[in-house]
């Protein structure tokens, strides 16, 4: 009995093993020669990305890419998580250029420093500056830029003609224009501009009015006169009855025809393509008609890789020639209606076609493309998108609700320990 249990307890041993050792292997052998990849593109964008990562992995790389499309919040907070834990750290993900700086001072990202000399096409020169450089922070590489997205504005091209005659010759609506338009359209039931995502509408026109987010690059900045006549400037359409009403959907009233002006992304356009009537692109509204002055609020989504113990040289190699290949295919990320960092799209007459590109193809459309890159402009975001509309309809008073996103900011960022 004794020699029958020994021998039974050594055949459930071997077993054991050679499940543990074969699982162990499979799980290796899967993980070893993939890397995996976290984006926010959970929208139509999302399928655009899930063709990108089909075709490269059809090239037969060293290691494919397995796409894991998350809930942009879910993300972030999962990512913060996994790089605590060092447990299941993706091995590239893309971020929005604006918490670059955060991570980075936060220790969480892996410098490309010692891989790029094997990436020679990888450089400033080949990318939008604007984009480029928000990845370059204290000598260092964190971060390669996929696309540049800005919030522009679209209007109704029948509405304009009626309207605003005239007002598009140059590509610049200024306020101005779209406030004599508003109030001639009033009549007819019309809106003259709606009222959309506060953040960059109102980043855009604080820029144009000369304001910075901070002085020193951590501590905030945004109660001024600069915030106070940008907010001023929307309240004053408002109470002229030239927006749209509070409670009333602005993409709704563009697409039923009832709004002039429909201030919005580029990434945007795919959903407006059943409107019954012509529409365009320009830029977001401005104050004066100066291109040298003019400004649009853009972000970047950019290709990071934050630090794990369990990637290996190899592994971050087939991670950035993933990159490599993005940087010479992102027509596919043109198509879902954003604007490639890569320069090499403007070779694309397909793109030439597409409604975004006349903000890559005219240098002076490239300069105003701007990137808020203050370390806390997460904050900033959070806030505008909080308190913003509020301001505008006249339901808190707009020194009242400068000074709250002012000390809430200052509570948020006194809680940061990188600044210690």
């Amino acid at each position: 009995m004794r020699k029958l249990g020994l021998l039974f307890m050594s055949v459930v041993l071997i077993v054991t093993l050679s499940a543990c050792g074969s699982n162990s292997s499979s799980s290796s052998s899967s993980s070893s020669k993939e890397v995996v990849f976290w984006n926010p593109f959970t929208g139509p964008d999302g399928e655009n990305m899930k063709r990108m990562v089909d075709e490269y992995n059809k090239t037969n790389p060293d290691f494919k890419v397995k796409n894991i499309s998350l809930k942009e919040g879910d993300m972030y907070t999962k990512i913060q998580t996994v790089v605590n834990s060092g447990k299941n750290v993706p091995d590239l993900m893309i971020v929005h250029a604006e918490r670059i700086k955060q991570y980075v001072d936060n220790g969480m990202l892996t410098s490309y420093d010692d891989y790029l000399s094997d990436y020679p096409e990888l450089k400033e020169e080949n990318y939008m500056t604007e984009a480029w450089k928000i990845g370059d922070l204290d000598g260092s590489r964190y971060s390669v830029p996929l696309d540049i997205h800005s919030f522009i504005m679209y209007y109704n091209k029948d509405l304009v003609e009626k309207y605003a005659p005239g007002a598009l010759d140059d590509n610049i609506v200024t306020f101005d224009e779209i406030k004599a338009a508003g109030e001639k359209a009033q009549k007819d039931k019309i809106s003259g501009i709606g009222v959309t995502w506060v953040k960059p509408n109102m980043l855009s026109l604080y820029a144009q009015n000369g304001g910075e987010l901070t002085d020193n690059g951590i501590d905030p900045t945004f109660n001024n006169d600069h915030s106070k006549a940008s907010f001023q400037q929307w309240i004053d359409l408002y109470e002229a009855k030239v927006t749209n009403k509070d409670g009333e959907d602005p993409a709704q009233l563009f697409l039923q025809g009832k709004l002039i002006f429909y201030p919005e992304g580029i990434w945007m356009n795919n959903n407006l393509k059943d409107a019954k009537f012509e529409y365009g692109l320009t830029n977001a509204p401005q104050l004066h008609d100066d291109k040298s002055k003019m400004v649009n609020w853009s972000s970047s989504h950019q290709f990071v890789m934050f630090n794990s113990d369990d990637r290996s040289d190899e592994k971050s190699k087939g991670a950035i020639d993933f990159i490599d290949w993005v940087r010479d295919n992102s027509l596919e990320w043109a198509k879902a209606g954003q604007n490639p960092a890569s320069l090499k799209i403007l070779d694309e007459q397909e793109y030439q076609e597409m409604a975004q590109s006349f903000l890559l193809n005219d240098p002076e459309e490239q300069a105003s493309l701007k990137i808020f890159d203050y370390k806390y402009n997460g904050y900033v975001s959070e806030e505008l998108d909080a308190k913003g509309l509020d301001i505008i309809f006249g339901k808190i008073p707009v020194d009242k609700g400068l000074a709250d996103i002012q000390k809430t900011l200052e509570d948020k960022i006194a809680k940061d320990t990188s600044n210690k």
